[in-house]
């Protein structure tokens, strides 16, 4: 893995675990074991490093999406699968929140309004449980796309919130069994 991969990945974790605020430059250039001085010639800026963030992110999760798609025939199994994946993440989840969730809320605060990353990052899953929700020939598939996302994103809080990572494994649970009543 190059420097610039590097300082990517360790950036990516710190700003997950403490946030983007307490993450400095410093900081990931001694995570990543590369001298500050070499930051500089990759990221001009925190911003710029917090975009290259977003966008891994944004790659990860455009490629779970699609495994998910290889691996599972049916729309609904897709949907169920997308859930299981996430609940599979759920100690992590209780330890320090959804790490694109949590990316996009911080970033959704700034003082100059929402971020296009933050959008993107939550964009992404809608976007694609829509369609999921219209292949299997559902009336509302935006709105159905959105209460799974927010139930997803609203367990991962309260796990993050109480350290419990079982509120998660039991909302996994209502999720499936919620997109198993759907049409289709």
């Amino acid at each position: 893995m190059g420097k610039r991969e590097r300082l990517v990945a360790a950036a990516g974790e710190m700003v997950y675990r403490q946030g983007v605020a307490a993450t400095t430059l410093a900081h990931i250039a001694a995570a990543a074991d590369v001298p500050l001085g070499n930051v500089y010639y990759y990221f001009k800026t925190k911003e710029e490093i917090v975009g290259a963030i977003s966008e891994a992110h944004a790659e990860g999760l455009t490629a779970t999406l699609a495994e998910v798609e290889r691996r599972h025939r049916s729309p609904k199994a897709r949907l169920k699968a997308l859930v299981d994946v996430l609940a599979d993440r759920s100690d992590e989840t209780a330890l320090y929140g959804c790490p694109y969730g949590t990316l996009a809320t911080e970033l959704a605060k700034r003082a100059d309004g929402t971020d296009p990353h933050a959008v993107e990052l939550m964009r992404i899953p809608l976007d694609w449980a829509e369609r999921e929700f219209r292949a299997m020939g559902c009336r509302g598939a935006r709105a159905l796309a959105v209460e799974l996302v927010a139930g997803y994103q609203g367990a991962a809080v309260l796990a993050g919130t109480l350290g419990e990572p079982e509120v998660m494994a039991g909302q996994a649970r209502r999720l499936r069994r919620w997109i198993d009543t759907q049409a289709g």
